[in-house]
C-alpha cells in the first residue's frame, strides 16, 4: 500500500513539474512584441511579489509547515500533506484550502521553497478580476496567450493560468532545474546511442 502511494505521488509530482517546465519554456522562448510592452516592460517594470500572506519563496519546510498550520485559509494536516521525493532533496506539500483557495502546492528543493501554486475557487473568484488586479499592480504581462499570462523579472516569475491558478516561481532555482534536466536528457541520449552501437 505504501509503495502504491509513493508511486502515485512520484507520478503526480513528475507531471506537475513537467507541465510547469513546459509552460515556463514556452513563455521564455516567446518573442512576440504584441504580447509584451506597456508598463510591464523596460526600466519601469515593478518588482513582483515573492510572498503570499506569510508564505514566501525561499522559506524552509519547517517554517512553511508552521505558517500553514496557523493560516485558516488552508486545511493543512501536518506531515500527512508532505511528500519527500526521490529527486535531489526535493519535497512537495499539497493541501486543500478553504474559501478562495481550492488546492495549494508547494515544491521545495534543497530545503527551500521555489514554487508555490494556488488553484483558486472559481465559485468565489474569476479570472478577469485576478488578471486586472495583477495588471494594475505589476503592469502588462511579459507574455500573454489564451492559456496563461506571465509576469517576469530577473529573479521572479508569476503566472496566471486558466481556469484559475496562480503560481509564484523562484527563477534562479527553476533555471537550475532546467539546466540539470537538459544535461540528464543529453546523457541519456548518449548512453542510448552507445548501447545501440554495441549491436
Amino acid at each position: 500500500m505504501n509503495h502504491r502511494i509513493l508511486c502515485r505521488i512520484t507520478v503526480f509530482t513528475s507531471v506537475f513539474l513537467l507541465l510547469t517546465l513546459g509552460l515556463y519554456a514556452q513563455a521564455a522562448n516567446s518573442t512576440n512584441p504584441a504580447n509584451s510592452g506597456g508598463s510591464g516592460s523596460g526600466d519601469d517594470k515593478k518588482e513582483l511579489p515573492t510572498k503570499f500572506r506569510e508564505i514566501s519563496l525561499g522559506m524552509g519546510l519547517d517554517d512553511l509547515k508552521q505558517v500553514l498550520q496557523k493560516d485558516k485559509l488552508f486545511n493543512f494536516r501536518g506531515d500527512r500533506d508532505v511528500s519527500f521525493l526521490p529527486a535531489r532533496e526535493e519535497s512537495l506539500v499539497e493541501t486543500t484550502g478553504s474559501s478562495f483557495v481550492r488546492r495549494a502546492f508547494f515544491q521545495l528543493r534543497d530545503g527551500k521553497l521555489f514554487i508555490m501554486s494556488y488553484a483558486l475557487n472559481t465559485g468565489m473568484m474569476d479570472h478577469y478580476s485576478m488578471f486586472t488586479n495583477l495588471v494594475e499592480k505589476y503592469g502588462e504581462p511579459t507574455y500573454l496567450d489564451p492559456k496563461e499570462a506571465v509576469w517576469e523579472t530577473e529573479n521572479t516569475r508569476v503566472t496566471l493560468e486558466r481556469p484559475l491558478t496562480i503560481k509564484y516561481i523562484d527563477k534562479k532555482a527553476f533555471d537550475d532545474i532546467i539546466s540539470e534536466s537538459t544535461l540528464i536528457q543529453s546523457r541519456r541520449v548518449k548512453e542510448r546511442q552507445e548501447f545501440l552501437n554495441e549491436f
